[in-house]
């Protein structure tokens, strides 16, 4: 069993690497313009109307969610706008229940509202995009397999014009050109009656999507112009019965004002005419100048105006040279150096500022001019520069720093290879590189997907400087490259 276990992996290798060999070349020899490469225009219009399609739905998947959020924050704002009215409704005005009524009937409008929204537009709209990533897998795995048609097809031609033929070997390439052409033509056969009836598919969805999206709203603003002008019709009761009647008006009184309320008015000296109940009623209900301003008041500013973002790291310094010491090399950004900072003590300032006063008793002139010397000495007391120590770097790099690998790479990160040579992408899920690019490996979504000699990768410069897993991944064939990590 051990044997024959052995014998399946050595014949898998030796396939792989063939595959391998034979798609390289057939690259090579379609970039040079050396082979014939097949091409079925009708096909590439219908992938670049399939990737229009995919993102006008993503881009409308992204608008509808944004619109949730923003009823259920107005739902928010709503729901505590009536909680207020609750509040400053007092029991005893006419139409208390109904309010209370309103607020929970619009509370219930909105929640409503959001939960069709949801139903009717957003869980179709996942349902609707859902099956695009299968078929954009497909898509690029029948591109590998035209290549491998394409080539055993060259293969075959190539003995057929040879001066020597080899009978069994042109009957080898039959049989696997037959077998490359059966795999291509039925994903190309069952791609290209889906993705038209994809494409045409697209109007019923956007019909019926805006259509609920419309129905729903004409709806909810229709019950919602109920509730509103049945809490209309309170408020106006409630201002008739205001014009009729008189509410006593509740209000906390300081203890200054129970203290005056017990005391009995008497008249003043100058005989001025003791304040009646109700002109003291009258002139109570007024705003005090010091409930309305503050002294020294101001809306304070919020925590996150004050404070600043984050310090910027230094720019990167030069290695120093020979001539140069070590000791010499001062940074003036580095966190890590304390200046010793000489500077006067409280007693020498107490004693210039005694000196200063006993000058100012004596003449004003002698004052004006004791003062400007006094703050020239005092500011030229105080360091103009704050100095700081900066970590050598030998050979660009930090002396005492430690290395961190792997430590920025995306997830599932196998190894890293670098391109030996150009490869032209022909595919939407293919890499585009250049001799001397860098590729980080990473492992498929689903291992079954994985062709025979491709890899699927991310571009180091692309993810160091976008970080962009899902936008900057994509297969690429591995003859190309060489391991380097």
């Amino acid at each position: 069993m051990a044997e024959m276990g052995k014998g399946v992996t050595a014949g898998k290798i030796a396939s792989n690497m063939q595959k391998k060999l034979t798609r390289a070349q057939e690259k090579v020899l379609q970039k040079l313009g050396k082979a014939d490469e097949t091409k079925d225009e009708q096909f590439e219009q219908c992938v670049q109307n399939f990737n229009k399609q995919l993102f006008e739905g993503s881009k409308l998947q992204k608008d509808l969610r944004t619109y949730l959020a923003s009823v259920k924050a107005m739902h928010e704002a709503s729901k505590k706008l009536t909680e207020c009215l609750q509040e400053v409704y007092e029991p005893e005005w006419p139409g208390r229940e109904e309010t209370n009524k309103v607020a929970e009937n619009n509370d219930l409008l909105w929640t409503d509202f959001h939960q069709k929204l949801v139903d009717q537009a957003l869980l179709t709209m996942d349902t609707y995009l859902g099956q695009f990533p299968d078929i954009k897998s497909r898509i690029a795995k029948r591109g590998r397999k035209l290549v491998d048609y394409d080539s055993a097809r060259h293969h075959y031609e190539s003995l057929q014009t040879a001066k020597k033929k080899d009978e069994v070997k042109i009957a080898k390439a039959e049989e696997e050109l037959v077998k490359a052409q059966k795999v291509f033509e039925e994903m190309n056969i069952d791609l290209q009656e889906e993705l038209p009836s994809l494409w045409n598919s697209r109007v019923g969805f956007y019909v019926n999507t805006f259509q609920s999206i419309a129905g729903l709203e004409e709806n909810f603003h229709k019950e919602m112009s109920k509730l509103n002008q049945n809490l209309n019709d309170i408020l106006v009761n409630l201002e008739k019965e205001h014009g009729t009647s008189t509410y006593p008006v509740k209000a906390q009184p300081s203890d200054s004002t129970s203290a005056k309320a017990n005391k009995t008015p008497s008249s003043p000296p100058d005989g001025t005419p003791v304040t009646s109940p109700e002109t003291k009623s009258s002139v109570n209900h007024e705003p005090e100048p010091s409930t309305l301003e503050t002294p020294g008041g101001g809306i304070p500013k919020s925590p996150s105006q004050l404070r600043k973002g984050p310090p910027v790291p230094p720019p990167p310094k030069l290695t120093p040279s020979k001539e140069m010491k070590q000791e010499n090399i001062i940074n003036l950004f580095d966190d890590n150096f304390v200046p010793e900072i000489s500077v006067t003590t409280p007693s020498q300032s107490t004693e210039a500022a005694a000196a200063g006063a006993e000058a100012a008793g004596k003449e004003a002139g002698a004052e004006a001019a004791k003062t400007e010397t006094d703050s020239g000495s005092a500011s030229s007391s105080l360091p103009a520069v704050v100095v700081e120590t900066f970590p050598a770097t030998v050979n660009g790099t930090v002396e005492g720093g430690a290395p961190s690998e792997r430590a920025d790479m995306p997830p599932g990160f196998l190894f890293k290879v670098q391109a030996m040579h150009d490869y032209t992408a022909t595919d939407s899920d293919e890499l585009q590189l250049k001799t001397g690019d860098v590729v980080l490996v990473i492992p498929f979504d689903n291992p079954e997907e994985q062709d025979e000699g491709w890899l699927m990768g991310v571009k180091e410069s692309d993810w160091l400087q976008h970080k962009e897993f899902d936008q900057c991944r994509g297969v690429f064939p591995e003859n190309f490259t060489e391991r380097v990590q």
